[in-house]
């Protein structure tokens, strides 16, 4: 039989009674994606409505299945329709099968894949969670497969109600085992959108160097929380209070992002005459410095020496290092959630970090911090 004339007929049919898919959908009581699906011949009616379909449009059943109108009605043998019924019901038969094939192959794959977690992986809880979720979709498949075997898949699919009922229930199943993957996506989006819109401001004009400085108002004490240069807390007296005419500056600039959270970075460096310099070295020397090594992969630096350093392991980094002649580099990093959203190394030139330094998404300092969220959140 030719499924495109058959097609072509039953979308003939409709364009004489003056119907549009959806309203031809609700007579036969499917959806209009199936009426499409039948005038293209990519499927077919079910044999079950072919009377129904015959009746409605005052046409003969083997006129349908021929795809074709007679002049006058048929007049053949029982056992020529009877064939052409039964090619017709084996044409649906098959596509079924075939599907329900493809569903058995994946159902044992993934079977396999459950088995596997079980078995190779070295985490236990994600080969619970992994096994756990992957035996659910082979029960399901394995449940469509008798269904189909036992001839209840047909009768089910029939029956509307009761299979848009099922529909509702695995939605409302899938939403609520997905809820929490979902609300991770939608934050990462929210993310990923105010990373995208926000753009990191540059600012490298040294005449406006105290209006970028945590210190530089309120008799030294640090700005009030709301303003966006309170450089989250951190103490950056390390850095000159002033710019003075008696300073070198050979390079300058400061960064702040805040895609999401406030990060900054930024750099001054000052080439000292020999007793300034030497004023200024025993300055820093004085500070009370912090411990450093170890955090954000930072080791001893070696590329220059260390004058004053405050750390934290959380926040980042604010300090000074010399070349032990007359440069003095006055650098900081400033963030939280453990990396820094910014390209850092895009607005910093590498020698004026910290050796080793390593605030990417990615680095160990943020990887074990996402490992304690996940475990106590499970």
């Amino acid at each position: 039989m030719d499924q495109l004339k058959t097609g072509k007929l039953l979308k003939e049919l409709r364009h004489e009674k003056q119907m549009t898919q959806e309203q031809l959908a609700k007579v036969f009581n499917v959806s209009s994606r199936s009426i499409s699906r039948w005038e293209t011949g990519s499927n077919l009616p079910d044999i079950s409505l072919l009377v129904e379909i015959a009746d409605f449009f005052g046409v003969d059943v083997r006129e349908i299945i021929e795809g074709e109108r007679k002049s006058e009605m048929m007049d053949t043998e029982v056992r020529e329709v009877a064939e052409k019924m039964a090619e017709y019901a084996n044409t649906e038969k098959s596509k079924l099968l075939r599907v329900i094939q493809i569903i058995s192959f994946v159902g044992v794959l993934i079977m396999m894949l459950s088995i596997f977690l079980q078995t190779f992986n070295t985490e236990p809880e994600e080969i619970k969670k992994g096994a756990v979720f992957f035996s659910i979709i082979a029960l399901v498949i394995m449940a469509i497969i008798t269904l189909f075997v036992t001839g209840l898949l047909e009768r089910i699919i029939k029956h509307k109600r009761f299979l848009k009922g099922i529909k509702i229930i695995t939605i409302i199943v899938l939403i609520i085992g997905a809820l929490r993957p979902l609300m991770m996506v939608g934050l990462v989006g929210i993310l990923l959108v105010g990373s995208a819109l926000e753009k990191p401001e540059v600012y490298d004009d040294v005449t406006h160097y105290n209006e970028y400085m945590s210190f530089s108002r309120n008799n030294g004490e640090y700005n009030d929380e709301e303003n966006k240069w309170n450089k989250l807390g951190m103490d950056e007296h390390i850095w000159p209070d002033r710019i003075t005419p008696e300073m070198n500056v050979a390079d300058y600039k400061m960064v702040y992002y805040n895609p999401w959270d406030a990060q900054y970075l930024g750099y001054l460096v000052v080439d000292y005459d020999a007793d300034t310099y030497a004023k200024e070295v025993q300055r820093l020397k004085d500070y009370e410095s912090t411990e450093y090594v170890g955090y954000y992969s930072v080791k001893e630096e070696t590329t220059y020496e260390l004058l004053a350093i405050n750390a934290d392991s959380y926040n980042g980094f604010v300090y000074a290092l010399t070349d032990g002649e007359s440069r003095i580099i006055y650098a900081e990093q400033l963030f939280c959630n453990y990396f820094m959203d910014l390209d850092y190394k895009k607005y910093m030139p590498e020698e004026y970090f910290l050796d080793g330094f390593d605030a990417t998404s990615d680095n160990p300092d943020a990887l074990e911090r996402r490992k304690e969220i996940e475990k106590y959140s499970n």
